[in-house]
């Protein structure tokens, strides 16, 4: 795989001909990843983090992720040693062509730091946050410049899951949008912009609503939290990676697509909808949550179940490839 020149990453823009940097604001696990993706595919990258001990954890992370770029065929000899971490926000987004924003999700934290991005940056700067759930209409409310932020929001972890939901705000500019489709796509992700802002976007509303009836089924004592899990990954998990909700429904009307299959089970599916679950994650339900969870993967370390779970997907994002 070869990895693109910074001169190459956003076609049809003329950004990285007058930057060449990219600034990743956050070493937390999401702006980790991105700076290891980043690295991959050799771009200079400054990362910026007030906490003291974040250029240790960042340089600890990109080693801990560089196996998984390497099973995806990225390079990633001495990418740790390539990283350049900023002690002051205005030297990290100084001359940079985008900036990639992951701090915590607090709209006041997030206002300041743009506001200081854009007193340092140069006009033509792409300007993305990571946000889950924070708009950037409200994010750009009071800034001088509003049209170059725009939401990028990955899936974690985003060095490995595809997604990435670009949403421009009111007053975003077209071609701000433009130019975060050919970083993104030009990193090997896969970005999908949305229509208007929603809150929570639209991925984390799917997981939230089938979240809600997993949490649901479990504190109810229909089944246990590992077969919920082994449920979801053996059942309608591969059968929505391969193709999606709206495209299996549609497969599985046969000859007569959608309209088919909702003529024969539109009424059992309305049914199960008025009869899911509404829990609330109050702290009773949270506290048995933890217990599950404790009980049913308690004997295995996070960092074990996290190469698990990377490797699986890995393997499901080789088999993608091999079938496009």
């Amino acid at each position: 795989m070869t990895s693109p020149s910074p001169s190459d990453l956003l076609a049809g823009s003329d950004v990285l001909k007058r930057n060449e940097h990219v600034a990743v604001i956050g070493a937390g696990l999401i702006g980790i990843s991105w700076t290891a993706l980043l690295l991959a595919h050799g771009l200079e990258v400054r990362v910026y983090d007030p906490d003291p001990a974040a250029q240790s954890r960042c340089r600890e992370g990109i080693e801990r992720i560089a196996p998984s770029l390497t099973a995806l065929g990225l390079p990633v000899h001495g990418l740790a040693e390539r990283l350049r971490f900023e002690t002051e926000l205005t030297r990290a987004v100084r001359g940079a062509a985008v900036v990639q924003e992951n701090g915590p999700e607090d709209l006041a934290l997030k206002r300041h730091v743009w506001a200081q991005v854009q007193q340092s940056a140069p006009p033509e700067t792409l300007l993305l946050s990571s946000t889950s759930g924070l708009p950037a209409t409200a994010q750009a409310q009071h800034l001088a410049r509003p049209g170059r932020l725009v939401v990028g929001h990955p899936f974690n972890p985003p060095h490995l899951v595809p997604l990435v939901e670009v949403v421009p705000g009111q007053r975003t500019d077209p071609q701000a949008v433009e130019d975060a489709l050919a970083f993104y796509r030009a990193l090997g992700k896969q970005p999908v912009v949305l229509r208007r802002e929603i809150p929570g976007f639209v991925a984390n509303r799917l997981q939230s609503a089938l979240f809600r009836e997993c949490v649901s089924l479990v504190t109810q004592g229909i089944v246990a939290m590992e077969d919920l899990d082994a449920i979801v990954t053996s059942s309608i998990g591969l059968r929505w990676a391969a193709a999606g909700p709206f495209l299996s429904f549609h497969l599985g009307g046969g000859p007569g697509g959608l309209a088919h299959f909702f003529a024969h089970f539109a009424p059992g599916m309305q049914r199960r909808w008025d009869t899911l679950g509404r829990p609330r994650l109050d702290d009773a339900t949270i506290a048995l949550l933890a217990r599950e969870v404790e009980r049913a993967y308690g004997d295995t370390s996070i960092e074990a179940l996290e190469r698990e779970r990377d490797d699986a997907q890995i393997a499901m994002l080789r088999a993608r490839q091999r079938g496009q």
